[in-house]
């Protein structure tokens, strides 16, 4: 068996490269230290990424350094576009974080934050609600076309939030093109005043499901930090940073829209406008580029039992 260093040091390229398929849009400022409207803590130094970490979560504590080591992943994107039937949307700024506790047999498990491994901002639905369900000889429907009034009651908002925690992490994938890396359950909010405040794209019993793939091979740098975030060639800690990944996947089915006005009456109006649900392969994510970074002790197997402590003790003592 190779010394724990060594399988270290190559599972955290492996891993960083495989999670730039985490953003779920474009790129970002390197060390964004948190997601729009995320309420996210704010760390120095090259521990900045990493605001939402997992880093006290029971299995994350557990990890000795020998059996379990765990690292800390994030992944910022700004910009993208996504397609679900015959609805394009320009996407905004998103976060998607993680913990990973990379198991001696050579599995993973994924941890996602108690807030969601994915925040993002919302996009605009083009046209709004006139363009979802206007103009329309159907009594219900007639009467809220001719309620909207201004832009306030025509705007539609779509959001995309987790609906679970990301699965089926590959790392060989991640190391290359043209496999899915990651299973990401995400659900998209739509939000206007007619709408009500349940109307969504997907569920947590039944998800969009997306499994994004390396088109272009991510720029690749590595950095040594102290446990306080500080640069230090010496460093108890190591980063990978990976920018400038392009991803896509196609391969999504997305359902129909549920919860749509008072007792989901407008379900029907929304999916007859949007072409939902839609068959894999009517459906796409484009991802411009991506910054994702993985940060975890340089030598876990110094540490034994206290891999997984430590990670908490030094991200904590990054805190400003």
């Amino acid at each position: 068996m190779r010394p724990v260093s060594t399988r270290l040091r190559a599972g955290l390229l492996a891993t960083c490269t495989a999670l730039t398929a985490l953003a779920t849009v474009g790129p970002a400022s390197a060390d964004a230290a948190s997601a729009p409207g995320a309420a996210a803590t704010q760390l120095g130094g090259d521990w900045a990424p990493f605001s939402r970490c997992p880093v006290d979560d029971p299995a994350m504590l557990a990890a000795d350094g020998r059996t379990d080591i765990v690292q800390c992943i994030a992944s910022h994107s700004a910009s993208g576009t996504m397609k679900l039937g015959s609805t394009q949307v320009i996407t905004g700024a998103s976060d998607l974080q993680v913990g990973v506790v990379q198991h001696s047999d050579g599995t993973n498990s994924l941890v996602a934050p108690a807030g969601g491994a994915l925040i993002a901002d919302s996009a605009d639905i083009p046209g709004g609600l006139l363009g979802l369900m206007c103009p329309s000889n159907i009594p219900v429907i007639g009467d809220i076309c001719r309620q909207i009034t201004n832009g306030t009651l025509n705007r539609v908002t779509a959001t995309v939030e987790s609906a679970g925690t990301p699965t089926d992490f590959n790392l060989t994938a991640g190391a290359t093109s043209g496999q899915p890396i990651i299973s990401i359950p995400i659900r998209i909010h739509l939000q206007n005043p007619f709408l009500g405040g349940s109307c969504y794209i997907g569920s947590t019993a039944h998800p969009i499901v997306l499994r994004p793939q390396n088109v272009t091979a991510p720029t690749l740098g590595i950095q040594r930090f102290d446990g306080n975030g500080t640069p230090n060639t010496a460093g108890d800690m190591n980063r990978l940073s990976l920018v400038n990944a392009s991803q896509t996947d196609t391969t999504f089915a997305v359902p129909g829209a549920s919860g749509c006005g008072l007792a989901g009456l407008l379900d029907w109006a929304v999916n007859l406008k949007t072409g939902l649900p839609a068959a894999a392969g009517k459906n796409s994510v484009v991802l411009n580029s991506a910054s994702t970074y993985l940060a975890g002790l340089h030598a876990p197997g110094t540490v034994v039992p206290d891999n997984g402590k430590l990670l908490s003790q030094y991200w904590h003592s990054a805190v400003q």
